[in-house]
């Protein structure tokens, strides 16, 4: 009998119908901010990238990492001998031309002063001639010497220009060499502090191809900003002037604060995912925050007030009941038609498998009619309800309800699970969403 009991027992409890369990979660009535976030790195509002024009060895370094610098400090010295020595050879060179132009000028008065004589020797001779008492040969010597003084003459000309012309030639060179050993003296473009130092002392610097960088300053390190790489799909919410609020790792319990100064149109495409730099203007009174931070950001983009609210998890469920059973109670209770696809409350960027922050539910105005969803009233005799409502804006936790008959406090089913009527843990099932 007893074994007969205990085999009756087991069979009642196998036999036994399932009991489904609903979890629920109430209609609230609130505030909804619909908030995009992004992920981005601290810049400084200005930063300049000190190089060198000339090569060479550095012999001496001033500054170094977070150094204050300013405009026009000496940071930094190029080895000059061989600028010194381009100098004094320009100069040379300048000295010689400058030599040249005075034997030059010299040349043309000496051969002046023998174009006057040989022209007062042929006016003589014409004279002579007509007299009968210098004879042609003479007269035709006298103007050939004559002529060829009034040549030499135009060529001392032609040799004073060509001089000149040397003198300014080595001037420039002179100059440029100059230069060159003044660049040999790195100084600082603006006034800020050193955030970047590339160069050691004994560092050959190279720059016959481009200028190297030597050292990167920030202008001011109290104004910063971030640049955050946000969705293709936010960047048409997000306005210039819009608050925006970020984190960063290095003081997780603090929160800053910033102004949306510019989205701008140079696209960065990552695994297909289209991202835009969004620059967020922030001030750093107390530079606690350091450039190359990685920084978290949100933007909330529109907000609405003292609305009714319906949790997500509730647009998300859908019952696990055939299509006709489905179909009699959007009947019973007035549904004419359910939507023709559940609501979808991520962006096509998640959807396709990107990584991007979740959407909003209605595109829609936050007073518009938005999209329309079905949602489950759970009764007081377990039975449930459909019902039709309009949503709007979405905070991923909460979406504003703009129409449809439910009031906040009321229970909306969220999931289920399945277990048999007695039985414990182990006769649980995972619940169905």
């Amino acid at each position: 009998m007893v074994v007969g009991a205990i085999a009756a027992l087991a069979a009642y409890h196998l036999n036994q119908s399932p009991e489904e369990q609903y979890f629920t979660a109430k209609v609230d009535k609130g505030d909804i901010r619909q908030v995009i976030d992004a992920t981005g790195t601290i810049n400084p509002v200005t930063s300049v990238q000190v190089g060198s024009q000339v090569s060479g060895m550095i012999s001496k370094l001033y500054v170094d990492f977070n150094s204050k610098v300013t405009k026009g400090q000496v940071i930094a010295e190029i080895d000059p001998k061989l600028f010194d020595g381009a100098v004094l050879q320009a100069r040379a060179d300048l000295g010689n031309a400058q030599a040249s132009l005075v034997a030059a000028k010299s040349n043309l008065v000496k051969d002046q002063a023998t174009l006057n004589q040989n022209r007062l020797d042929y006016d003589r001779a014409v004279g002579l001639a007509k007299q009968g008492v210098v004879s042609q040969q003479q007269l035709d010597q006298a103007k050939a010497t004559y002529d060829a003084i009034t040549a030499q003459v135009g060529s001392d000309r032609a040799a004073i220009q060509q001089a000149e012309a040397q003198v300014a030639q080595r001037t420039a060179s002179l100059k440029v060499a100059e230069i060159n050993l003044d660049y040999t003296i790195i100084r600082a473009p603006i006034n800020g502090t050193v955030v970047n130092r590339s160069i050691d002392i004994g560092q050959t610097v190279a720059a016959s191809l481009q200028a190297p960088t030597l050292f990167t300053i920030a202008l001011d390190l109290t104004k910063m900003r971030v640049y955050a790489k946000t969705d293709e799909g936010d960047v048409g919410e997000i306005r210039p002037g819009h608050s925006a609020d970020f984190k960063v790792d290095a003081f997780p319990k603090e929160q800053f604060h910033g102004v949306v100064n510019q989205v701008r149109m140079n696209a960065t495409t990552v695994q297909n995912v289209v991202t835009y730099d969004t620059i967020v203007d922030f001030d750093n009174p107390e530079m606690k925050l350091f450039p190359g931070m990685t920084a978290y950001v949100s933007i909330p983009v529109a907000s609405v007030s003292d609305v009714v609210k319906v949790p997500n998890a509730a647009l998300r469920y859908k019952p696990d009941l055939p299509a006709a059973k489905i179909q009699e109670l959007y009947r019973k209770y007035g549904i004419e038609a359910a939507p023709s696809a559940q609501v979808s409350l991520e962006s096509p960027a998640k959807q396709a498998g990107g990584a991007t922050a979740p959407r909003p539910a209605a595109a829609s105005s936050p007073n518009g009619t938005g999209d329309h969803a079905i949602v489950w009233k759970l009764l007081p005799d377990k039975s449930l309800q459909p019902v039709q409502i309009s949503i709007g804006l979405t905070d991923h936790t909460y979406t504003a309800l703009t129409a449809g008959d439910l009031k906040p406090g009321e229970e909306l089913v969220t999931g289920v699970t399945t277990a048999k009527s007695g039985s414990a843990g182990p006769g649980l099932a995972g619940p169905r969403r």
